[in-house]
């Protein structure tokens, strides 16, 4: 990759308690390459966006309670959202690595888009957008 290029990659930093389970949801779900691992973060790649998985201190890690299945964290401030090409290859992917994404009848249509909101392994809001083929 470029220094061009990697100047013009959106990016987000979602801080977790098992960083292995949150990047590999990521990955899978955004077709992300790991493009460095180290113990304190993942950094994830892909077409036009980078992700880091940063793991929070274990001091701070033990003190939160992940239910199972994971609970959504409905009253976070923020919600990324992401385009992807296949809704369905994005379910197949929540489903293998933890996460959650609502049945696509809860799916809305907008701006040329479909929507639908789901959370990874840890609860974090999310939410995935295909091109409307109908649009």
């Amino acid at each position: 990759m470029t220094d061009a290029i990697r100047s013009r990659l959106q990016g987000l930093v979602i801080f977790a308690k098992s960083k292995e389970k949150v990047s590999a949801f990521y990955q899978q779900t955004l077709n992300l390459n790991v493009q460095e691992s180290e113990k304190s973060h993942d950094l994830l790649v892909g077409d036009g966006q980078e992700v880091v998985i940063h793991a929070i201190s274990k001091r701070y890690a033990d003190s939160i309670e992940i239910a199972s299945p994971p609970e959504p964290r409905d009253e976070s401030a923020l919600k990324p959202s992401f385009v992807v090409d296949d809704l369905a290859r994005v379910r197949a992917a929540v489903k293998q690595t933890g996460g959650y994404l609502k049945p696509l009848k809860q799916a809305w249509r907008f701006r040329g888009m479909i929507v639908l909101d789901g959370w990874d392994p840890e609860g974090n809001i999310v939410q995935f957008k295909q091109p409307d083929p109908e649009a």
